[in-house]
């Protein structure tokens, strides 16, 4: 697998990375072993770059990665955790915590979690209104100085803040939402992001499955968050299949599948992007790398853009109550 450099101040890291939000209840029941196993399979395949958050099931996801790492060789792996967001009992959303004295406290329960003595990319999950952006990121710098981070990342913010952030320190790469569904960051954050050689690590590059060509409505199992997803919705999702089917015309003439032309259309948007594959099982992960040998010509992107032209999507992709406390979202 080929690998990148990650923006100016980053790491190297192969061209797709596995995010690992799903093996730890967000989209309904998972299976450990499967999980463990797909993790495993990444890592055969010569991926290097793991995504997770500390919230994903609260903490759970970290030990997974952690049960899976082991006997691992740690200085090929490019961890990246987003941390901040604040949980109750009962798994609602709270709000974010990105006080200094809160990061390194959320740091240290991440390395006993994982396992390891660094975190690669350590960013805050969104950015908390209450703290000045300034002071989070000189937080994690603090840590960079004391080795138990490596790199300094950010996650769905706008323009301003990146530029605030770039003053404090280096930062790495973005994480944001980025798919032929969910295209806002065209507008000025990508151009932001490369004026200051930040790279991009895209999430969502299937939009949680409603674009990957296995999608169905009654698909959403109990406790999947997709059931309060817009996009999800009845009447949106009829919609939004309609242009699943409109793509899956353009694959069928490449000889891929939908999921394929979806992920390497983001590959595609520049070498500075790397998408995220949310990949639970190992089927789906094998279908997501054979991304790679599918090259896009000029001609192929036109047609998915005719197919999927910008602002298809039917709904917004995080309910409003999620979206009003999305520094990306303002503008």
């Amino acid at each position: 697998m080929d690998q990148v450099k990650l923006g100016r101040a980053g790491p190297m890291v192969s061209n797709i990375g596995l995010g690992c939000m799903g093996m730890s209840g967000m989209y309904g029941p998972s299976d450990r072993a499967e999980s463990i196993a797909t993790i495993h399979a990444a890592l055969d395949s010569g991926m290097t770059l793991i995504d997770t958050g500390d919230f994903y099931g609260m903490g759970h996801n970290e030990m997974l990665i952690g049960e899976a790492l082991k006997g691992q060789d740690r200085d090929r792996l490019v961890l990246s955790v987003k941390f901040g967001a604040l949980r109750d009992a009962g798994g609602s959303w709270v709000g974010y915590d990105c006080r200094p004295k809160a990061v390194r406290n959320f740091l240290a329960y991440t390395l006993q979690r994982l396992g390891v003595d660094h975190i690669d990319i350590y960013r805050p999950a969104r950015l908390d209104p209450d703290v000045p952006i300034e002071e989070t990121v000189g937080a994690i710098a603090d840590l960079v100085k004391a080795g138990y981070v490596r790199h300094i990342g950010l996650s769905e913010v706008g323009s301003e803040t990146i530029r605030r952030a770039a003053a404090v320190h280096p930062i790495a790469d973005l994480q944001i939402e980025y798919s032929l569904i969910s295209r806002g960051i065209e507008d000025d954050i990508l151009s932001t992001c490369r004026a200051f050689g930040i790279g991009i690590t895209a999430y969502g590059v299937l939009s949680r499955g409603l674009i990957s060509g296995h999608w169905q409505k009654d698909a959403i199992a109990r406790g999947d968050f997709r059931a309060a997803s817009p996009r999800f919705q009845a009447g949106n999702v009829d919609r939004n299949l309609t242009l699943v089917e409109a793509l899956k015309r353009v694959a069928d003439a490449k000889g891929a599948t939908v999921a394929q032309i979806a992920i390497a259309w983001v590959a595609a948007q520049g070498q500075d992007i790397v998408p995220l594959i949310g990949a639970r099982r190992r089927d789906r992960l094998a279908e997501a790398l054979a991304s790679q040998a599918v090259h896009l010509t000029l001609e192929d992107l036109a047609a998915i853009e005719r197919a999927v032209p910008r602002d298809a999507a039917a709904g917004a992709r995080y309910p409003e109550a999620q979206l009003v406390h999305m520094d990306s979202e303002r503008h």
